[in-house]
């Protein structure tokens, strides 16, 4: 049974999942699902859809006094839902979870109205459109922050896994959906690409209004201020600095060496250790960093981190991959690439959409261990392979080692979910899950700073020998030749990435080139920028997937490292101390638990919770 408790301590029943109607697990599930695929789906579809936003509002993406904007449409979602996602947790733990997703519901759709009608052009455009970007990522993070925990209290211990395999099944088909959806609907009118949540948002507003309830613990708390401010701070810092850091500064091709990126690195280290120790001190803090004494939601945590890392920047090499290679190899044009490059990266969603449900129904009966990790290794598997294809590739072979690696991350994303919030004492859900949910969003965006430098180290040693060669022999004089090759080339694959073809944006017209129409169409053509790129980015490429495998292959040891099969038992002994909890199942056979300590530790009802014992030693469920 839930229980309902104040700051001090007194408690009160409360509607439990195990007294619920069994119809509203399934209305909690289809609710959040619906949440969780929408939030998914609209970061995807603006990602596909960014050239048609910028031509819709009339500024040019690349030009560098633009790049800001660029950047902040491309990350700005982000780096929003990481930081907030703890702190509205946390109040969803004091003033209800239900509470906190419906105002979700109800800000996201609101925001993507407010997008889409868009007044101005320009910088203001760009400006509205962040802004209101920033209003979408908090909608989302209260979405992210409290659906997680509103699953784990509708559904017993021994069904978690199957419900989160279908919201992670839901999560990811949003977000590979979008690429084409953000494709279809940028060619029509590019609000449509906003338009498109204000139905589903209004329709899942109302319906979690009506139907969802609060079930779960919540507990009278202060808020803790000096936490969340030096968390927020904190967290900001440091992924606005590895946002920035990939500009590049002075002569360098990246930014990494510029005083503002270092401070605010290094100053955003500085103020979360801060928060650390103010955790600490305060009666009520925002994380209670107890939590991290429990081995099956510390690992968990860092497996997720270690996963995110290791598929979120390597899903957009895998885009430019197709978009300024393959597909121009294949006759496609470039302004065609982004919606093809969605539906050919369609196997890695088939693979999640199979193995996510079965990993989680499975996980439910035996664990998250061997899921999460066995996942882990078939993706490090896909990654290793997927290191021997040349940059022609033949498609049969790469959809495969997609669909390979989609079952590896759906094996995984399920069980370690599960595992991880069934590990947390009730009262904690929400924090918790907006722990969990920043591990995987601040890994997202240090994978993208750190597989665009390793791509642009691999590109800065070859690309400009390479393409001031090439562009002398098709008639490019050597100054402007030497010139252009030595732009950093970072500018080229977000060129690529976006669907401009990147020659035209480097040399701009034949008449700056100085060069004729027939060596323009050379230079322009659908091979030229493929042949000239494809050597340079395949070593590139090998070096992030290469990392993507040790990522792989270290969550995969966090995630054995979690032990057996865990689950906070709130009836226990244990249920206050806040990391408490006990192994499925009772100490002495009967119905009612034995008093237990921390992580399950059998202990009087006089005596201290003592030390935890090995994962080894806990009771399987």
């Amino acid at each position: 049974m839930t229980v309902q408790t104040n700051g001090a301590g007194a408690a009160s029943p409360a509607a439990g999942s195990d007294s619920l109607p069994d119809r509203y697990k399934w209305t909690a599930l289809s609710n959040t699902t619906l949440g969780i695929f929408m939030a998914a789906l609209d970061s995807s579809i603006v990602l596909i859809s960014l050239p048609a936003i910028f031509r819709g509002i009339h500024l040019d993406p690349l030009q560098p006094a633009n790049i800001g904007y660029l950047l902040w449409m491309l990350m700005g979602y982000l780096v929003v839902t990481a930081v907030l996602v703890v702190t509205f947790g946390r109040l969803g733990d004091i003033f209800g979870r239900v509470r906190m997703y419906n105002s979700g519901f109800a800000v996201f759709s609101g925001a993507s109205l407010a997008l889409s009608l868009c007044p101005f052009t320009g910088a203001k455009g760009a400006l509205w459109l962040i802004g209101w970007r920033v209003v979408q990522g908090i909608g989302g993070a209260l979405l992210m922050a409290n659906s997680t925990a509103i699953l784990t209290d509708a559904f017993p211990a021994t069904e978690r896994g199957m419900a989160m395999g279908i919201n992670m099944v839901a999560a990811i088909a949003g977000s590979f959906i979008g690429l084409v959806a953000g494709g279809i609907l940028a060619a029509v009118d590019w609000r449509a690409v906003f338009w498109i949540n204000v139905p589903i948002g209004l329709f899942g507003t109302v319906w979690a209004y009506l139907k969802l309830r609060e079930v779960g613990m919540t507990t009278k708390a202060h808020i803790d201020w000096w936490g969340n401010l030096t968390f927020g701070v904190g967290l900001v810092m440091i992924l606005i600095g590895l946002t920035y850091g990939l500009l590049p500064h002075g002569h360098h091709n990246m930014g990494w060496t510029g005083p503002w990126v270092l401070f605010e690195l290094l100053g955003g280290l500085s103020v979360l250790a801060v928060f650390g120790w103010i955790e600490t001190k305060v009666p009520d803090p925002m994380f209670n960093l107890d939590l991290f004494k429990i081995r099956a939601f510390w690992t968990g945590n860092m497996a997720s981190l270690l996963s995110s890392i290791g598929r979120g920047g390597l899903q957009f090499m895998l885009i430019i991959w197709l978009q300024g290679i393959w597909l121009p190899l294949h006759g496609y044009s470039f302004e065609n690439t982004p919606l093809w490059a969605g539906i050919y990266m369609l196997p890695l969603t088939f693979g999640f959409l199979v193995a996510g449900p079965v990993s989680g129904w499975l996980s439910d009966r035996h664990g998250a261990r061997p899921f999460a990790t066995g996942g882990m290794l078939v993706a490090a598997l896909s990654f290793l392979l997927l290191s021997f294809l040349p940059a022609n590739f033949s498609f049969p072979i790469f959809g495969s080692l997609l669909l390979l690696n989609g079952i590896g991350m759906g094996l995984f994303a399920a069980p370690n979910t599960t595992g991880i919030m069934n590990s947390l004492p009730a009262r904690q859900r929400g924090v918790g899950s907006g722990m969990r949910a920043t591990f995987m969003n601040a890994g997202m965006v240090l994978s993208i700073g750190l597989f665009f430098s390793l791509m642009v180290l691999g590109l800065a040693a070859s690309l400009p020998h390479s393409m001031s060669t090439n562009l002398q022999a098709n008639g490019v004089a050597p100054a402007t030749a030497a010139k252009v090759a030595n732009l950093p080339p970072v500018g080229s694959l977000f060129s690529a990435f976006l669907g401009y073809n990147p020659m035209e944006k480097l040399l701009g017209s034949a008449s700056a080139a100085h060069v004729t129409p027939a060596q323009w169409a050379t230079i322009t053509g659908k091979k030229f920028f493929p042949n000239l790129i494809s050597g340079p980015f395949m070593k590139g490429l090998r070096i992030t997937l290469i990392a993507s495998l040790v990522m792989s292959l270290i969550a995969g040891w966090a995630s054995w490292m979690r032990g057996a099969k865990y689950v906070h038992d709130e009836s226990g002994g244990g249920a206050d101390s806040g990391a408490a909890g006990v192994p499925a199942g009772s100490a002495d056979g009967t119905n009612t638990p034995a008093p237990v300590g921390a992580f399950g530790a059998p202990a009087a009802n006089d005596a201290d919770p003592g030390q935890a014992p090995e994962p080894e030693q806990w009771v399987p469920a």
